[in-house]
């Protein structure tokens, strides 16, 4: 795999973090087949990330409401 040098830690990490849970999938569940820890594992990131992309999209509609309002005032002011 090629990787950029500014990615390198980047991704390292993201290796790191992915050995992790699948060596607690491995433990906490008794789980010897790789294919199966890496199942659990894909499924688990994906789980993260929509919940943290859920919590992006919250906070962007209540950031264009504050826009909104903040709009509408300086228009009622003019």
């Amino acid at each position: 795999m090629r990787i950029k040098a500014e990615d390198e830690e980047r991704i390292r990490r993201a290796g790191r973090i992915l050995n992790e849970k699948a060596q607690t999938y491995k433990e906490r569940f008794g789980i010897d087949d790789q294919q199966d820890l890496l199942a659990m594992v894909a499924f688990d990131c994906q789980n993260e990330k929509m919940k943290d992309d859920e919590g992006k999209n919250e906070g962007d509609a209540s950031t264009f409401e504050k826009i909104k309002s903040l709009n509408q005032l300086i228009s009622n002011a003019s």
